[in-house]
C-alpha cells in the first residue's frame, strides 16, 4: 500500500487505476454510505487522513437516528425529531457525493454510481447498511395504503403505527418477527410492550389481545435478558407465539397469515385490531453482486478486526457485515473503535492488533418509562457496563434511551468521539463534560 499522504495526486499515482481519472475523482479514503457507521468513519477518516482525502457516497437527503423510531410509533417521540439533513452531519470538508452507489469493483479499486459518476480509492470503507424486503410478505407494501397496520423499520410507515395504536378498539393487536437476519432484533418486542402500556393507559386493555409472533425458538437471544422478557410477558398476559413466520397480509380485511416454520405448509390466519408488520431483510444488493460478498451476500470481513477477507484495502462496518453479533447503532460504536485502529496499522504496514468481541447493545424498552438494557458479545454472553443487575427493568435506562442517547448519538458518535469497550459509561462520561 502507498504510504500515508496529504496529496491526493501523489496517492493517486500508487494505483493502477488511478490514471484514468482526475484528482477529484480519486480518494485515499472512500465511504459507500452516509447511515451511522458511515458518517462515524468518515469523522475519524478526517482526523486521521485530513479532509481532502475523503469521500463519502450516500444518496439521501435525511440522515435518521433509527434507535427513536420505536418510541415514534408509540407517540412518545416524532419522527421530525429523529431526522437531520444529511449535509449537516457530514464532516465539514469531507466530500459528498449525493448519488447511489451502483457497484463496486475492488479488483481495480473502484466504484460506480448511478449517475455514472466512476470514483478510485486506495482505500475502501464498504457502510451500506441492510435492505428492507416489504414485497416479500404478499399484500406488502401496498396494504400499508388501509389503516390499523404499521412498521417502525421505514420512516414512511412509522407513524402509521402510532396512528393504529391510536385508533385501535378492540380485537388482536399483533406483531411480527420474520424469518431473517433483521437490524435492532429487539424492536419487534418493544413496540409490544409500549402497545400494551398505552392501552391501559386509555382504559382499552381489557377488549385486547395482545399478540407476538416470532419465527424465533426464543423470545430473545441472551437467557439472562429472556428470562426477565417472560416474566414480563406473564405478569402483562401478552400471548408469545413461536416459530411463526408472517407470510401474508390481507389488509382489506385486516387478516395475517402465519406459517409455523416447524410444520411447513401449516398457515394460522389472524384477524387484527392493529398490526405492526417487521420485514425481511436482507443485504445489499450492490454487495451481494459484487466481489466483495460472502455466500449469504453479506460483506465477508474478519470478525475480530473488520478488514475484508479477500481485499485487504477494503473494510466494513455495521449492519451490511456477516458480523456474528446482532446489527444495532451500540455494535457501530463499538465497531468504529476497532475499524479506526484496524486501518491505522493498515496503512503503517502492521497488522491489526486491536479485537472486536461482537459487542451489542439492545435497550429493550419494556413500558413509557422502563428498559431492560442488554449488553453481550458473540457469544451472547452477558458484557454489562453498570455495576446493577440490567436483567430488571430501570427508569434510568429508559431516561437514557430516550434523552441522553439521541443527544450524544448526534455530538458524540457520529463525530467520531465514541467508541470501544462500555460504549454506555463513555457515553455518560462525554455527556458530563
Amino acid at each position: 500500500m502507498a504510504t500515508l499522504c496529504r496529496n491526493v495526486g501523489i496517492c493517486a499515482s500508487h494505483l493502477h487505476t488511478s490514471s484514468r481519472f482526475s484528482a477529484k475523482q480519486h480518494y485515499k479514503m472512500l465511504v459507500l454510505g452516509g447511515g451511522t457507521g458511515g458518517i462515524a468513519m468518515s469523522a475519524r477518516m478526517k482526523r486521521m487522513l485530513g479532509a481532502e482525502n475523503v469521500a463519502v457516497v450516500e444518496p439521501s437527503e435525511m440522515h435518521y437516528y433509527q434507535p427513536l423510531w420505536t418510541l415514534a410509533g408509540a407517540g412518545a417521540k416524532t419522527v421530525a425529531s429523529s431526522g437531520r439533513l444529511t449535509s449537516s452531519v457530514m464532516p465539514s470538508g469531507v466530500k459528498l457525493f449525493k448519488s447511489k452507489v451502483q457497484e463496486i469493483n475492488p479488483d481495480t479499486n473502484t466504484v460506480r454510481s448511478d449517475d455514472g459518476t466512476e470514483i478510485s480509492y486506495e482505500y475502501l470503507i464498504v457502510a451500506l447498511g441492510l435492505q428492507l424486503h416489504f414485497e416479500k410478505i404478499k399484500g406488502l407494501p401496498e396494504g400499508f395504503e388501509h389503516p390499523m397496520i404499521g412498521s417502525n423499520y421505514s420512516v414512511e410507515t412509522v407513524d402509521k403505527t402510532w396512528k393504529a395504536l391510536q385508533n385501535f378498539k378492540e380485537g388482536n393487536a399483533v406483531f411480527s418477527f420474520p424469518n431473517t437476519p433483521i437490524k435492532c432484533a429487539g424492536a419487534p418486542q418493544k413496540i409490544m410492550y409500549l402497545t400494551d402500556a398505552f392501552l391501559r393507559k386509555t382504559g382499552k386493555r381489557e377488549k385486547a389481545n395482545i399478540i407476538y409472533n416470532t419465527s424465533l425458538p426464543v423470545l430473545f437471544g441472551v437467557k439472562k435478558y429472556a428470562d426477565s422478557l417472560w416474566d414480563i410477558v406473564k405478569q402483562r398476559d401478552l400471548k408469545v407465539n413461536l416459530r411463526q413466520n408472517l407470510i401474508e397480509v390481507r389488509a382489506d380485511k385486516q387478516e395475517a397469515v402465519f406459517e409455523n416454520l416447524d410444520k411447513p405448509g401449516e398457515t394460522t390466519v389472524f384477524e387484527y385490531g392493529m398490526l405492526h408488520v417487521t420485514p425481511p431483510m436482507g443485504p445489499n444488493s450492490v454487495i451481494k453482486n459484487s466481489p466483495l460478498a460472502d455466500e449469504s451476500g453479506w460483506l465477508d470481513v474478519d470478525k475480530d478486526n473488520l478488514q475484508h477477507k479477500r481485499y485487504p484495502n477494503v473494510f466494513g462496518i455495521g449492519d451490511c457485515t456477516n458480523l456474528p453479533t446482532s446489527k444495532t447503532a451500540a455494535a457501530v460504536a463499538a465497531q468504529s473503535a476497532v475499524l479506526n485502529r484496524t486501518i491505522k496499522m493498515t496503512l503503517n504496514n502492521e497488522k491489526p492488533d486491536k479485537k472486536y468481541d461482537g459487542y451489542t447493545s439492545c435497550p429493550l424498552v419494556t413500558s413509557y418509562n422502563t428498559v431492560v438494557l442488554a449488553e453481550f458479545d458473540y457469544n451472547g454472553q452477558p458484557l454489562e457496563t453498570f455495576p446493577i443487575d440490567q436483567g430488571k427493568e430501570r427508569r434510568l435506562m429508559y431516561h437514557m434511551k430516550a434523552d441522553v442517547m439521541p443527544h450524544l448519538y448526534w455530538h458524540g458518535l457520529l463525530k467520531g468521539l465514541w467508541g470501544g469497550p462500555e460504549p454506555y459509561r463513555k457515553l455518560m462520561h462525554l455527556g458530563m463534560k
